[in-house]
């Protein structure tokens, strides 16, 4: 089979399409015929040697997988062959950037129906990020105000949609390149942080500041000043230090994605249902996955990006 791997730790460059062994899966696994693997940018910390996660060289990026389920190790139920399948992989593990991987019986849902198997990978690991965020760490409700800062990004995209469909007020920051998709999204206004100061835009206190974007620790502190007392600032940037204030009852949170498939099937019955929109921006085949990492170190890599088997 062919896969994209790194024996060395690198720019883009050390990325190599190869024909590899077609693995076997063991007991508890399962093996995947790919149809997508999502590009993340964590990827690219893995690939680049500076994101802490112990990896094996040389190894295959992609831990978010959609595919169909091609042969069963031991000790596997729920599962069966031809089954059409899910998931977020685990991140030390070899992943999905090939025509096959092995995965965890115990990591994988049931595809959703509603749309293409390829682009089912777009969700995973950015969907349940959103979903810890909004609800876990900011325990957001019905009736309150919600700023997601940095919303045009994939988790952006479905924390805005997953906040408005809980009936909270939403406040999103954006490009103008996506200020039309937050509002589909649901966004009830939609601040241009380009021409626009967030801190003069946003006048009343929310209840959930979420934080998605790079910002400075001063930038930061400024914007958690928006947050009311009593309310929660969570952030996706680990990089930067997440405000709180005790003296106001305010918290802060930083979130780490952990894989979840109660919440990853609640998602896809969302995807099934219509009320939770999956935007691809581009597929590509395996061949273009170095210059997509590429892309991403100059900046210009914007949405989600599946890549493809080119035998799919």
């Amino acid at each position: 089979m062919q896969a994209v791997r790194f024996h060395q730790t690198g720019g883009p460059e050390v990325l190599r399409l190869e024909d590899v062994p077609t693995p076997e899966p063991g007991p508890g696994q399962v093996r995947l015929r790919v149809a997508g693997s999502a590009f993340n940018p964590a990827d690219g910390g893995m690939r680049g040697g500076f994101l802490p996660i112990p990896i094996t060289l040389p190894h295959t990026p992609g831990y978010d997988v959609s595919g169909t389920v091609d042969a069963l190790g031991a000790d596997v139920t729920g599962l069966s062959v031809g089954q059409d399948v899910v998931g977020f992989l685990p991140m030390t593990d070899d992943g999905a950037a090939a025509e096959y991987v092995i995965a965890p019986a115990d990591a994988l849902v049931a595809a959703p129906t509603r749309i293409p198997l390829a682009d089912a990978a777009g969700l995973p690991s950015v969907g349940l990020t959103a979903w810890q965020a909004v609800f876990e760490a900011g325990g957001l409700t019905a009736g309150q105000r919600v700023l997601v800062n940095g919303a045009g990004g994939p988790v952006g995209g479905y924390a805005v949609q997953l906040a408005a469909r809980a009936g909270a007020h939403v406040v999103a920051t954006v490009s103008p390149r996506s200020a039309d998709s937050v509002r589909a999204a649901g966004a009830h206004e939609v601040v241009d942080h380009t021409s626009t100061s967030v801190l003069d835009a946003v006048t009343e206190p929310v209840d959930v500041l979420l934080n998605l974007a790079p910002i400075t620790p001063e930038g930061f502190a400024a914007l958690a000043t928006r947050v009311r007392d009593g309310g929660v600032v969570v952030s996706t940037t680990p990089m930067v230090a997440t405000p709180d204030d005790p003296a106001r009852g305010v918290r802060g949170a930083t979130i780490y994605v952990h894989p979840d498939t109660d919440v990853l099937a609640r998602l896809v019955a969302l995807v099934d249902s219509g009320d939770l929109h999956v935007d691809i921006a581009r597929r590509v085949p395996l061949s273009e996955l170095p210059a997509i990492h590429a892309e991403a170190e100059a900046g210009r890599v914007h949405g989600k990006i599946v890549v493809v088997p080119s035998a799919r």
